[in-house]
């Protein structure tokens, strides 16, 4: 992030698959030689960590901080591995390519799993040392995810506080009895890991030979029903049972005007000081195992944090509580010096995060799309106020795409734009005027959403902040490739002095 240089946003799941959901497959290497030919530094995706329907499907809302997404293991690789034999994946279910399906690719995929996990019992001594030296380098998180799992299926999906008290309060007699009664589930679970990581870690290694650095994401909060909250209750801010006191959320923004409840629970950040932090570096080491630049989700909330009583309908009435960030970050940078770390510090933000993100020389993000209102000439997001040490946006996950943002804008906001361009504008190429835009700025690293560099309107919009239907869907049509969008990446990469190795 000290050179100039440019990415591009698009998750796994975006990616074309015949499975229904994008995945570590074929297509996924297709797309690194796609980020080649562009000239890109970088690949930015969205949390690994496992998705479920109960909170949308949604890579912010996951059962753990540490596990893998098992839809994302690619059916074709576990063919390759001889896990799967081409019979098994030569008829899949006919999905729609443009969108996921989540309800028609979830029960398809287990299928696939379970078949797979049936060959890797059959044939477990050619797996044996590889997979026995998986789970003991990863057993400190491993071990507690896959007994959640294990005892949410065994529980019928309840929450982990409606789960029996000794199960619950985790009493070691009573939940080693059970471990050994879902002992084929626990297996299960190790399995399923064991084979993401591998097909990530191989993934990565094609990244890292074709010059792509990967750009991944760490959500500030964990969810309330998830191994970490309940093998770690003493880090939370919980009742005797379980049960969140306070929980999270933002106050009134640019998105909500009720602010956005979350609802996870709040970390007992004095508890986690007496212990130096040692979740949280786990947590940092682990993802750095995973990816080469870290965005720090909701990166305010490690300096103050917006806390709601439990039970309030909206996050309007909440309060800030500070962090103890100084001590946080020195004993992060002492663990981790030069840890590459992107700063998501868009809405509310007061000036205590800025000085810690000056303190901590940690960049931050600009939005193209927050630019143009009527403070255009002092907006921070305009691109005369960029600075260096920054990554550039059109818009980020939960933005409407660039086309969607000018088409729903009103006239003043057009107008202000096409003022500062100096053209008129052209709804059908908005896209490429804003992309423009975007790689000349001076900032760094600027991260382009394949939504754009396909025109796609609102319908190729990934989320929308404070709804719980719909999100999370949007997919590449394998056909929406085309030589022309490697063309003009091309030549406004060499023209803005963004190509690899200058």
């Amino acid at each position: 992030m000290e050179k100039r240089g440019a990415g591009i946003l698009c998750h796994i799941t975006s990616l074309p698959s015949p499975f229904g959901i994008g995945d570590f497959g074929p297509q996924a290497y297709r797309f690194i030689d796609f980020l080649t030919r562009c000239r890109m530094h970088c690949w930015q995706i969205l949390p690994l960590t496992p998705t479920n329907p109960v909170s949308g499907n949604s890579p912010y809302s996951s059962a753990s901080a540490f596990a893998g997404n098992a839809l994302l293991i690619s059916p074709e690789q576990l063919v390759s591995d001889g896990l799967l034999s081409s019979a098994d994946i030569a008829a899949p279910p006919s999905f729609p390519n443009d969108h996921v399906d989540f309800d028609s690719v979830i029960p398809y995929k287990n299928h696939l799993l379970q078949l797979a996990f049936a060959n890797f019992v059959q044939n477990r001594r050619q797996w044996e040392k590889e997979f026995t030296a998986f789970c003991a380098s990863q057993a400190d998180w491993l071990e507690d995810y896959v007994a959640f799992r294990a005892c949410k299926i065994h529980f019928e999906e309840k929450s982990w506080v409606e789960w029996p008290n000794p199960i619950r309060d985790r009493q070691p007699d009573e939940l080693h009895r059970l471990k050994a009664d879902l002992a084929d589930e626990l297996e299960y679970g190790r399995f399923i890991q064991f084979v993401f990581d591998r097909q990530w870690r191989q993934l990565r290694k094609a990244c890292s030979e074709k010059g792509i650095h990967l750009i991944g994401d760490i959500p500030y909060y964990v969810n309330h029903d998830s191994a970490d909250v309940w093998s770690h209750r003493e880090l939370f801010l919980l009742d005797e049972p379980g049960e969140p006191t306070v929980v999270a959320g933002v106050p009134p923004d640019y998105f909500s005007a009720e602010g956005q409840l979350w609802g996870n629970p709040i970390y007992n950040w004095q508890i986690l000081k007496a212990r130096k932090f040692d979740w949280w570096l786990n947590r940092f080491e682990h993802n750095l195992s995973l990816y080469d630049i870290i965005r720090f989700d909701h990166f305010r909330g490690l300096v103050a944090f917006w806390q709601v009583e439990a039970g309030r309908p909206n996050a309007v009435k909440g309060e800030w509580i500070k962090v103890p960030v100084v001590e946080f970050f020195t004993a992060v940078q002492t663990r981790f010096p030069n840890l590459p770390i992107i700063a998501e510090d868009l809405g509310i933000i007061t000036p205590d995060v800025q000085q810690i993100m000056q303190q901590f020389s940690l960049p931050g993000m600009k939005v193209l799309q927050f630019a143009f209102d009527e403070s255009l000439p002092q907006n921070a997001y305009a691109p005369h106020n960029h600075v260096q040490h920054c990554v550039l946006y059109i818009g980020t996950h939960d933005n409407d795409t660039a086309r969607g943002w000018f088409v729903n804008s009103d006239s003043e906001t057009k107008s202000r734009l096409g003022r500062y361009i100096g053209k008129w504008l052209d709804e059908n190429n908005i896209q490429w005027d804003l992309i423009r835009l975007a790689l000349s700025s001076v900032a760094n690293l600027t991260i382009l959403c394949m939504q754009d560099l396909l025109g796609c309107g609102t319908e190729g919009k990934m989320n929308t902040p404070g709804t719980v239907s719909g999100n999370w869907e949007w997919r590449i049509s394998e056909p929406q490739f085309v030589p022309e969008i490697e063309t003009r990446l091309q030549e406004m990469m060499h023209l803005y002095g963004r190509l690899p190795g200058i």
